[in-house]
């Protein structure tokens, strides 16, 4: 049972447990036809944490709730349904978020607003309370003998349009973090993305847990995207019970970075009808936030995509997709380079002796676009995939 292909300081290898402190629990609560389809992961202990959520003006019920309940910065618990997104619903639909927090909380006897609760998949449609409610009676007969899930239980739980599990673990000093997520599809960050969860039994303060979780997020998955589509129910949040004890603030800051990206490269490759993860970095430009703009133009363009699906090198596709950003205005053709998989292709045309490496590079399961700028030092890298006939038939028969 492995849980991440990662190697390195910090990085475990075989199987996934939770940090200290930390039980789950899955079951099947009648929102798919069958396969566990709830999750819950909480602390035995009082915890403090930090999260982001999506910006999107149709935001769902749970992020509503969850977002007020975060504020608290002592979340003990995080809870996930899949298959029923329980967006654009009503009042109903606020007051079967907050009854399943209810059931929640009372399963483990904390307090309503100590419970963050992310609801993923299909838009429109009201949860099936009546399914629901019976699956929790269920668990509360069954006691803390119920919370028997590891952490790759937990994530097949979460997945929706996902072909596999996502989770990742690093350590710091006696301190674990462990991650897990969900996403392949509607990925395009404004705010972080998806749906992603981790857990650390480290003992920092809420306020250096919060900066850590947006540092990690600015780097990770703000460089994520699969489709172009921010969803209405993305979450990341972060719980810390402090049971390993104190950790460094910037030793803890890397290694939950270096975790997200991880999550981060899982969720692209994993994009819906996906063959083919795509890292864009695009370099020497005035300052991060044009490096980044650059870069995700490249990444996002359907004709790029396109193009590494068919290990096409058509570099006309990346100046295109460089040239249409038109208020960077001190960008110029002159300045700019593109290379696939470190070989240049503008403004030197591979030769005939580069053609063979330049389309075996095509081929890997992995393609690296650079852009260089020529205006200054600053750089930045995101992640995403190839656009195949795969991703059209996902999203042409989602409902249906």
């Amino acid at each position: 049972m492995s849980h991440t292909n990662a190697t390195g300081p910090g990085v475990e290898t075989g199987s996934l447990s939770w940090p200290t402190g930390f039980r789950a629990y899955t079951g099947h609560g009648g929102l798919r036809d069958q396969g566990d389809d709830i999750s819950v992961v909480a602390s035995d202990r009082p915890a403090v944490s930090a999260a982001m959520f999506t910006r999107s003006l149709f935001a769902g019920p749970a992020v509503v709730l969850s977002r007020a309940h975060a504020a608290g910065r002592d979340l003990r618990a995080v809870t996930t349904l899949a298959q029923n997104a329980n967006v654009a619903t009503g009042r109903q639909g606020e007051a079967n978020a907050a009854e399943v927090v209810g059931r929640v909380a009372a399963l483990l006897g904390i307090d309503d607003r100590q419970v963050l609760i992310g609801s993923t998949g299909v838009i429109g449609r009201p949860l099936p309370m009546d399914t629901i409610r019976a699956h929790f009676d269920d668990a509360a007969g069954l006691g803390p003998g119920a919370f028997g899930a590891g952490p790759l239980d937990v994530a097949r739980a979460m997945m929706t349009t996902d072909t596999r599990p996502k989770t990742a673990v690093r350590t710091v000093g006696t301190a674990r973090i462990v991650g897990v997520a969900k996403g392949v599809g509607m990925l395009e960050p404004n705010m972080a993305t998806m749906l992603a969860y981790l857990f650390t039994d480290a003992e920092l303060t809420p306020d250096d847990l919060d900066t850590a979780l947006r540092t990690a997020v600015d780097r990770t998955f703000h460089c994520l995207s699969v489709d172009t589509d921010t969803s209405t129910s993305d979450t990341v949040a972060v719980l810390a019970n402090g049971a390993a004890g104190p950790v460094g603030t910037a030793e803890f800051t890397a290694a939950l970075t270096d975790l997200c990206l991880d999550l981060t490269r899982q969720l692209a490759s994993d994009g819906e009808g996906a063959t083919k993860l795509l890292r864009v970095t695009a370099g020497r430009a005035r300052d991060e936030a044009q490096a980044r703009r650059i870069a995700k133009s490249v990444v996002n363009s359907p004709l790029v995509k396109t193009a590494v699906h068919g290990a096409d090198p058509n570099w006309g596709r990346v100046v295109m997709a460089i040239g249409k950003n038109t208020e960077d205005r001190d960008i110029t053709p002159d300045r700019v380079t593109v290379a696939f998989g470190g070989i240049e292709v503008y403004p030197e045309e591979p030769t005939p002796q580069t053609l063979d490496a330049l389309t075996d590079a095509m081929r890997q399961p992995e393609v690296a676009i650079t852009v260089t700028l020529g205006l200054g030092t600053a750089e930045a890298t995101v992640y995403g995939c190839d656009l195949s006939a795969g991703y059209v038939r996902v999203n042409a028969d989602y409902t249906t």
